[in-house]
């Protein structure tokens, strides 16, 4: 699943089609990633309107399209793209002709704006309406925000004391755009352990979790969100599926095991059960 950083750069691959007019709409309308979509009115909202701004937040994106005609409304709708397990977005050129995964094309005189999601466990939805859809303005604040504080981190872990570390750093409600590799990751800076209950983090720990969370959060922004490239061998990123595999810290073996129903890796020289 793509997480902040993915998502982030997926974001980015139709910045081209920024101020371009949208002259078709495109799509496989029975396609599932339309469930609960209106799939006309995405069509003939999207056909004449412009490309003004895009946003990421969490594990989603929204694009916003507005319309020059002074007949018809000035924000013509948003767009909002989850990209599943294997949607991505790329750019194409003009009179690109959708292939079999290529759910939705948005063309435009320079280029084509193109979601492709083989497994369709993505979703496209669409809302007309200047104010954004509720469903975006109610996530979380993000993590690089200054209402992410190590308090409010604190405060959440006390109303999931019991459950494992590693399970409530995956709950979006709290940590917008963590996945399972960022909460390894995090996890492995501030040497906890994935199975420590959440209640049982000293407030140094807590203040360790807050401080990698926002590290990590940064760091996978501007190297994955810019270039699609990998962190570098000092993460532990690049050897968590390595056979094999050892901790770049303490060179001793990772281990793996299944954690709040996701596969974890952590390094058991460095993270102690205690």
């Amino acid at each position: 699943m793509p997480e902040l950083a993915e998502v982030e750069y997926y974001r980015k691959q139709w910045n081209p089609g920024l101020g371009r007019p949208v002259r078709a709409v495109l799509v496989h309308e029975r396609a599932r990633i339309y469930r609960g979509t209106d799939v006309g009115s995405l069509q003939a909202a999207l056909t004449g309107a412009t490309l003004r701004s895009s946003e990421a937040a969490a594990k989603q994106m929204l694009f916003c399209f507005g319309n020059d005609q002074r007949t018809r409304p000035a924000v013509a709708g948003w767009l909002g793209v989850h990209l599943g397990m294997t949607g991505e977005l790329r750019t194409e050129p003009p009179g690109y002709a959708p292939q079999k995964h290529d759910h939705l094309v948005l063309a435009t005189d320079r280029h084509a704006l193109v979601f492709t999601d083989p497994r369709m466990f993505g979703k496209i939805e669409f809302t007309s309406g200047e104010a954004p859809p509720t469903w975006w303005t109610r996530v979380a604040p993000p993590i690089l925000s200054d209402a992410f504080t190590a308090e409010s981190v604190a405060a959440f872990l006390r109303r999931r004391a019991r459950s494992p570390i590693k399970a409530v750093l995956l709950m979006q409600e709290r940590f917008p755009g963590v996945g399972n590799w960022m909460a390894d990751e995090v996890l492995w800076r501030a040497a906890i352990h994935p199975k420590k209950p959440a209640g049982r983090l000293a407030p140094a720990e807590v203040h360790a979790l807050h401080r990698e969370l926002r590290w990590v959060c940064r760091r996978a922004l501007a190297t994955i969100g810019e270039t699609f490239a990998d962190p570098p061998k000092s993460w532990l990123f690049p050897h968590r599926w390595e056979n094999g595999g050892r901790c770049p810290k303490t060179k001793k073996p990772l281990a793996r095991a299944e954690i709040g129903g996701r596969t974890t890796c952590w390094s058991p020289a460095r993270q102690k059960l205690g």
